[in-house]
């Protein structure tokens, strides 16, 4: 199977080569775990390697994005400023929509659901990011929910993207990680003690990926100046 470089070295290793090409992965995670780093080190990868890329903005402005990429070591601009890169910025319409809403307008654009989210692909896009898909997937049913991530699924696939759907981890858990079920692939993200060392550190490991031998170890990462940085698998005393 063709593979999309992940953009981080040690993890497409892990995955024989990166993401599998024109389907949809789902990294999850708690608050502050690296899951928007992780779609960073993927877009700017596929953007240096020539790809037209896409990020569906929900949490972030533009600038925001840019400016943290910028401190992994990352630099997204040229390729924002170039148009290679787009970021539909749904975070600010979303902002202007609750402060209507809190003075007793209404507006059309409130419904967007989660295929809806197609309609914003450009022609020729290759990569997309869509963070945070939590966001959506709060405001339907179970049922429709599941139905939404199918749909998605097709239609990301029909587009010819290879994409990156990251959900924070209190929505993923509030809509019983349906999610999982229609992803090929997902990767999950937590912080934690690491009680030999008396410290918090990142983890990392990859729940499925289809058609690829992977293990079910978790792995330490660091987020550094020049990005994420994973380090071998601990084994079982990492997963207790």
């Amino acid at each position: 199977m063709e593979r999309v470089s992940t953009g981080i070295e040690e993890l497409d290793r892990k995955l024989n080569g990166g993401y599998p090409i024109n389907k949809v992965t789902l990294i999850t995670g708690m608050a502050g775990s690296g899951k928007t780093i992780f779609g960073i080190h993927f877009i700017h990868k596929n953007c240096l390697e020539g790809r037209k890329c896409l990020i569906i903005a929900t949490e972030e402005t533009p600038e925001d994005i840019l400016y943290q990429a910028r401190l992994v070591g990352h630099d997204l601009t040229p390729y924002y400023e170039s148009g290679q890169l787009v970021i539909e910025d749904i975070f600010e319409n979303r902002s202007e929509i609750i402060e209507q809403t809190r003075y007793g307008f209404k507006s059309e654009t409130l419904d967007i659901e989660i295929p809806d989210l197609v309609k914003l692909i450009h022609e020729g896009t290759a990569c997309l990011v869509v963070d945070n898909i939590g966001t959506f997937a709060l405001r339907v049913s179970t049922k429709k929910l599941r139905d939404q991530f199918d749909g998605l699924n097709y239609l990301v696939r029909k587009k010819g993207c290879t994409a990156l759907l990251i959900m924070d981890e209190s929505a993923h858990d509030m809509t019983h990680q349906l999610a999982e079920y229609s992803v090929y692939g997902s990767i999950r993200l937590l912080v934690k003690e690491n009680s030999y060392l008396g410290k918090m550190e990142r983890y990392m490991y990859i729940l499925k990926m289809r058609s690829t031998p992977i293990s079910p170890e978790m792995s330490v990462f660091d987020i550094t100046s020049e990005g994420i940085k994973i380090h071998e698998s601990g084994g079982e005393s990492l997963a207790e």
